[in-house]
C-alpha cells in the first residue's frame, strides 16, 4: 500500500459509469453546469467509446415512442411496461422517461447515428416501440458528444481506467467515491456535492450457461458486475425489485438477439416436434391473472410457455429462420430474378442483426455451417442477469418528477429531486434506477439527462462540498488495497500461486458465488426454481462467502479490480436472495418460480418488495411500498435538445 500515491479530485457533480445514462448524464449536466459555473467530473472504469451494454454495438433502438406523428401516446408506454412487469412498475419514473426519449434519439440522428428511414423518408421500426439502427458504432457516436460537451466546453474532466469500489459518506449525504486506477499505482478520492451513478448492472452471479473459453460469453456485458448496487447498498439507499432478474431467451451458446426475427421477420419459435408452445400453451397464461391476456404476452410469461416444452422433453426450442425468410420472399415466388435478390437481402439483413451486437452468433452460425435461409437454429434461456433497463427492473428506489405526481402519489414517490435516491445527493440512471424497466439504451440516456438536471438543481440549492473524515478514508484505502498485500505476503507459502490456504483468487470466488446462486436462487441446473428453504440456506452460504471474502488475493491491478468485481455481485446476490424470499409469491415464473408459493398473489403482494442495508449496524430491513397510478398524461417538459 505504501507505493500508492493518494489522488484527490474536487468537482461540482460526479458521474459515475461511461454507458448510454452516463454520457446522457455528462451532455446535460455540462449544458447546466455551464450555466451555473460548475464544475462536472465523469469517471468510468473502461474507455468510454466501448463502455456499457451496447459497446459492441446495436441493431435496434428499443424505446422510441413516436409522439411527434401521435401514434402512441406517453400513457400507452407506462401501460406496455406496467403489463410486462406483471403490474409492478413506478408509472412516474416510466413516464418521465418515456416523455424525454424521443429528444434523445433525435440527438443520437443529429450526431451521426444511421437510423433506418423508408422510401417517404419516415423511421422504419422493428416492432411498435423499436426503430432499426445500423449501430456498429453506436457506443462511439454516443460517447463522442458527451466528451465533447464536457472537455471542449472547459466545464468537465474524465477519467477513464479507473475502477470505482463505494461511496464515500459525510452523515446521511452522499459526498463521493473512492477508488483506484487500474493502469496505475494510484488510489483516488473524489469529493463531490453530488454523485450520479451509471455503472451499469450485474452480470455473472449466476453460473452462465456457456464455460470453459465461453466462461466470458453472455448476452449482457460480463465486465457488468454490480457496482451500481454495490455503491447504492452500501450507501445506506433504499432498493426496490431486487427479486426481480431478467432472463432473456436468446440463440444458444452465442447469445445473439431475438427481437429482430419475431419483430420484422415475423418468426415463430416451436418445440423439437414443431410445436408451436405459445399456441399450444395458450391456456396457461390463464393462471397468471389479467396478465396472461394482456397483448403483447409479457416476456416472462412467454419464457415460461418454452420452458414447460423443455421440462416435459420436447426440447430443444427452434427459432424457425428458414420458415420466415421463405414467408417472406414467397411474395416473389413467381420472378426468379426478384425472388433471388430478396432472398440476398434477407440474408444480409439476418446477418447484419448479430453483426451489429453479437459478432459471436455470427461466428458461431459460420462455425456449424448454419445458413438461416435453410436450417433452424436454437433458442434457449440464458442465466439471470441484473438489470433495471432493459426488462429486469432492480436498482434504487429514486424519487419522481414533482410535476407528474397526484395527490395520491406525491408522499411515496417524491422527496425533492428526481431521480435522487433515499440518500442526500445521490442520483441514479439506467440500470442503477429500479422499478422502471423498458429504457433500455435510448431511455437510459434519457435518464441519465433527467437525473444530471436534477442533481445539478440540488448542488445550486445545496452548493457546499461534504467533509470527509481523513482517518475513514486512510482505512478505506488500506481496506481497498489489502488484496494486494494478501497476495505478497503469502504467494510464496505454496508452488502454485492460484492455490493457497491462506486467500482465495478472484475467479475461485466467483466460481463459488455462481454455484451457489445457481442452486439455491433458481439457476439454469434447478430450471430457475427455488423456495424458501433453499433461499435460506443460500443466506447461510452467503454469510460464510463474506467472511471469506476478506481473504480474497490479488497478484496484479487487473485481479485487484476483478477482486471487488466479484465483491460487488456478492451484496447483490444478497439483496436478491433476500427479497425472493421476502415476496412470498411467484409473480414471474419464466424469470424465476416458487415452488412452495407457486401462484400469484394479487391481494397481497401487488406491492413493491424493498430491502435497506444499514452500513452501520449490518442490519438488513425488508419493507413494502404501495402501487401508485398516474392518471393523466404528462405534460411537456423543458430539456436540452427537447
Amino acid at each position: 500500500m505504501a507505493n500508492f500515491e493518494t489522488v484527490t479530485v474536487e468537482t461540482d457533480l460526479l458521474i459515475l459509469g461511461g454507458g448510454m445514462a452516463a454520457c446522457g448524464a455528462a451532455v446535460e449536466a455540462a449544458y447546466w453546469a455551464a450555466q451555473n459555473g460548475l464544475k462536472v467530473t465523469l469517471v468510468d472504469k473502461a474507455a468510454v467509446d466501448r463502455s456499457g451494454a451496447v459497446a459492441m454495438g446495436l441493431s435496434a433502438i428499443n424505446q422510441y415512442v413516436g409522439l411527434r406523428d401521435g401514434k402512441n401516446s406517453v400513457k400507452d408506454y407506462v401501460d406496455y411496461v406496467r403489463n410486462d412487469l406483471m403490474g409492478v412498475t413506478r408509472e412516474d419514473l416510466v413516464a418521465n422517461i418515456a416523455r424525454h426519449v424521443d429528444s434523445t434519439v433525435h440527438l443520437f440522428e443529429k450526431w451521426g447515428l444511421p437510423i433506418w428511414t423508408d422510401e417517404n423518408g419516415a423511421y422504419v421500426h422493428e416492432g411498435r416501440w423499436q426503430l432499426m439502427i445500423n449501430g456498429e458504432s453506436y457506443k462511439v457516436v454516443v460517447a463522442e458528444a458527451a466528451k465533447n460537451a464536457l472537455l471542449k466546453t472547459g466545464v468537465g474532466e474524465i477519467f477513464e481506467r479507473i475502477f470505482i469500489v463505494g461511496p464515500l459518506m459525510d452523515g446521511d449525504r452522499v459526498a463521493g467515491a473512492a477508488g483506484f486506477s487500474v493502469r496505475e499505482n494510484k488510489f483516488y478520492i473524489f469529493k463531490a456535492k453530488a454523485t450520479l451513478v451509471a455503472m451499469g448492472g450485474a452480470v455473472h452471479v449466476f453460473k452462465p450457461r456457456s464455460s470453459g473459453e465461453g466462461m466470458g460469453r453472455a448476452w449482457y456485458p460480463p465486465w457488468n458486475s454490480g457496482s451500481s448496487a454495490y455503491f447504492t447498498i452500501q450507501a445506506g439507499a433504499e432498493m426496490t425489485c431486487q427479486e426481480v432478474r431478467f432472463i432473456p431467451v436468446r440463440f444458444k451458446d452465442a447469445y445473439g438477439p431475438v427481437g429482430a426475427w419475431f419483430l420484422l421477420f415475423k418468426s415463430r419459435a416451436t418445440n423439437a416436434r414443431g410445436g408451436d408452445y405459445m399456441v399450444e400453451r395458450r391456456p396457461e397464461l390463464e393462471n397468471w391473472g389479467p396478465y396472461g391476456r394482456v397483448k403483447p404476452i409479457p416476456a416472462n410469461l412467454r419464457n415460461y410457455l418454452g420452458m414447460l416444452d423443455v421440462m416435459e422433453g420436447k426440447g430443444p426450442i427452434y427459432m424457425r429462420t428458414e420458415e420466415a425468410i421463405a414467408k417472406i420472399a414467397d411474395g416473389c415466388k413467381d420472378d426468379e430474378k426478384a425472388y433471388k435478390k430478396k432472398m440476398r437481402e434477407l440474408e444480409s439483413e439476418a446477418w447484419e442483426d448479430f453483426l451489429d451486437m453479437t459478432i459471436s452468433q455470427a461466428i458461431l452460425w459460420a462455425g456449424t455451417n448454419t445458413q438461416p435461409e435453410e436450417k433452424s437454429s436454437e433458442i434457449a434461456a440464458s442465466e439471470p442477469y441484473f438489470i433495471g433497463s432493459h426488462s429486469g427492473a432492480s436498482g434504487a428506489w429514486v424519487s419522481g418528477p414533482e410535476d407528474l405526481q397526484t395527490d395520491e402519489t406525491k408522499a411515496d414517490y417524491f422527496w425533492g429531486y428526481a431521480h435522487m435516491a433515499t440518500v442526500k445527493g445521490l442520483f441514479c440512471a439506467g440500470d442503477a434506477s429500479g422499478a422502471s424497466s423498458h429504457k433500455f439504451s435510448s431511455g437510459s440516456h434519457a435518464e441519465g439527462r433527467i437525473a444530471a438536471q436534477a442533481a445539478i438543481k440540488f448542488i445550486v440549492e445545496n452548493n457546499t462540498m461534504p467533509a470527509l473524515d481523513v482517518a475513514v478514508v486512510e482505512a478505506l484505502k488500506a481496506e481497498i488495497l489489502k488484496p494486494l498485500d494478501t497476495y505478497e505476503a503469502n504467494k510464496n507459502l505454496t508452488t502454485d500461486p492460484e492455490i493457497n490456504p491462506n486467500y482465495i483468487k478472484p475467479r475461485s470466488f466467483m466460481f463459488r458465488l455462481q454455484k451457489l446462486m445457481d442452486e439455491y436462487a433458481g439457476g439454469i441446473s434447478t430450471q430457475f426454481k427455488t423456495n424458501g428453504a433453499l433461499l435460506t440456506k443460500g443466506l447461510e452460504l452467503l454469510a460464510f462467502l463474506r467472511e471469506d471474502a476478506a481473504k480474497l488475493a490479488a497478484a496484479d491491478l487487473h485481479e485487484l479490480m476483478r477482486c471487488w468485481e466479484n465483491i460487488h455481485r456478492m451484496w447483490q446476490a444478497e439483496a436478491h436472495v433476500r427479497t425472493v424470499l421476502f415476496r412470498e409469491e411467484t409473480r414471474w415464473p419464466g424469470y424465476y418460480y416458487r415452488a412452495d408459493k407457486p401462484k400469484l398473489d394479487e391481494e397481497k403482494w401487488l406491492v413493491f418488495a424493498n430491502c435497506k442495508y444499514d452500513p452501520g449496524t449490518g442490519e438488513w430491513t425488508m419493507l413494502s411500498r404501495p402501487i401508485r397510478h398516474i392518471f393523466a398524461e404528462p405534460k411537456e417538459h423543458e430539456l436540452l435538445g427537447g
